[in-house]
């Protein structure tokens, strides 16, 4: 199964003008413990998707009460300058959409 298809919600947004943050959340939480006990969401997985140096990224971390996680990391450049092609950091999230996941 995609992630995309068993989250509830799967957005991303800026978190200040250097970074972008990505939601994950699940509305089943037999689905979001199998994920967050795999461990399948970690900075080898991120830095791959996005083609980021595992540095880059600030935080991965999952929210038990929210059924959720978050992943933080820098942006390649600031938001609304030249060469910057999604102000808002709205359209992150697509590298994790297709993401297969064992259910």
């Amino acid at each position: 199964m995609k992630l995309y298809d068993a989250a509830a919600v799967l957005r991303s947004k800026n978190s200040g003008p250097f970074e972008v943050t990505v939601d994950v959340l699940f509305d089943k939480p037999e689905i979001y413990y199998k994920i967050k006990n795999s461990g399948v969401i970690n900075e080898e997985l991120i830095s791959r998707l996005y083609h980021i140096a595992p540095k880059s990224i600030t935080h991965i971390v999952f929210f038990d009460q929210a059924l959720g996680f978050k992943v933080t990391f820098a942006r390649s450049v600031s938001s609304g300058t030249f060469l910057d092609r999604d102000v808002y950091g709205a359209q992150q999230h697509a590298p994790l959409m297709d993401l297969e996941i064992d259910l």
